[in-house]
């Protein structure tokens, strides 16, 4: 695997870990505020994983 391909992997893994534990929670019937706690956190996860894909995507067409 490339480098680009490693942080787009390791860009996404939080997100989907995020989601998981929230559709888990929410399907348990757990506390909604505890869902709530993850799917905040899985969207500032997905700007951060976006962000660094549109990184990786700049540079490597800037570097042929």
């Amino acid at each position: 695997m490339t480098l680009p391909n490693v942080l787009v992997f390791v860009a996404l893994v939080p997100v989907v870990i995020a989601l998981v534990l929230g559709l888990a929670n929410l399907l348990r019937g757990g506390s909604s505020n505890r869902s709530q706690m993850f799917m905040r956190w899985r969207v500032g996860l997905q700007f951060v994983a976006v962000a660094l894909i549109a990184a990786v995507l700049f540079l490597m067409r800037a570097h042929g």
